[in-house]
């Protein structure tokens, strides 16, 4: 299946980089045919290795398009999309779109707050200042209590509820989240450091993370769509388009949504006494993962085991790195 609709959509779109591809295949399409990340890339290491596809470099990016494809038509797709892809790979746009949905999260924080029940650590000072052209200055979270982050990176929020403390991280980034990333070992770094129970927001979170981690106490929050900001309307009309990079979950503006809304109002303070006792129980075992004293075929073993009340140093074979687990 993952190779079939890989040709299918290279054949149609000509040349795409491997987050349309994702786009096209993993988030859309009929839902029986929507193929998880990791399987596309085994597959599609197999098509370049069997000649099928190739792949060029721009930018720093791989382009993948079928080994027949005309040449000329290749080369004006390659260009049409490239530069709406160097548009969108600028640093200061970049940082822009990081902020975009760091500053809803904010903004639901406000939100809560004022109505009572939670307090956090992580302001924006100048919101009200100018629009979102320029980056807006925020006052970081740099300790809890006297406990302070690896290298003085903490997370980019601190929210207490019931005398509990909680590290959101947020990534407003198109690659789907696996067990294995730096944005889950980061953030689980920095809350085992400040004693506080991690919380991940972001775009997509593959099923092996939240299966894994939930059970250790993590929270996570999938938004669905990645926020650019109101002043970058005319690029996100651009990557949306369905012929040229298809993103079409991208959303303008930094105000936050119902759901974003729902979990950091209702749902994040309600979490966090059950998941406080998940999250001592396992920090043994999440601080060696972070700390790589082992790998995670082992951290996932042990950690189902433990769950299962199982001799987690038992003589079975430790899981092998498959995300369908």
């Amino acid at each position: 299946m993952a190779e079939k609709r890989l040709l299918s959509v290279l054949g149609r779109h000509g040349v795409a980089t491997m987050r349309i591809l994702e786009q096209k295949i993993s988030d859309a399409g009929p839902n029986n045919q929507r193929i998880d990340p990791h399987v596309l890339t085994g597959v599609r290491r197999n098509l370049l290795e069997r000649g099928v596809v190739n792949s060029k470099t721009r930018l720093g990016v791989p382009w993948y398009s079928l080994s027949d494809v005309d040449a000329d038509y290749y080369a004006a797709r390659l260009d049409q999309l490239g530069t709406i892809h160097e548009r969108l790979d600028r640093q200061q746009v970049t940082m822009r779109i990081g902020q975009a949905l760091e500053i809803a999260v904010y903004r639901a924080l406000t939100d809560a707050a004022a109505k009572g029940g939670l307090h956090f650590f992580g302001h924006y000072r100048d919101l009200a200042a100018h629009d979102d052209t320029t980056l807006y200055q925020k006052d970081e979270p740099l300790s809890l209590d006297g406990k302070c982050a690896p290298n003085k990176q903490c997370v980019d929020f601190i929210v207490i509820s019931q005398d509990l403390a909680a590290g959101i991280e947020v990534k407003n980034i198109r690659e789907w989240i696996y067990p294995d990333r730096r944005e889950v070992k980061d953030l689980i770094a920095k809350c085992l450091a400040i004693d506080a129970i991690p919380v991940l927001i972001a775009r997509r979170i593959h099923f092996s993370t939240w299966s894994v981690f939930n059970l250790c106490g993590v929270i996570f929050h999938q938004t669905y769509n990645q926020r650019y900001p109101a002043s970058e309307h005319a690029l996100a009309a651009d990557v949306r388009h369905k012929d040229l990079l298809g993103y079409h979950d991208v959303r303008v503006g930094s105000e936050p949504d119902a759901r974003l809304t729902a979990f950091i109002s209702q749902h994040l303070a309600s979490l966090m006494p059950s998941v406080r006792a998940s999250f001592l129980q396992y920090r043994d075992l999440l601080d060696r993962y972070v700390s790589e004293e082992i790998d995670y075929p082992e951290f996932a073993g042990r950690v189902k085991r433990r769950s299962r009340g199982e001799d987690e140093d038992g003589d079975k074979p430790w899981l092998e790195p498959n995300f369908e687990e």
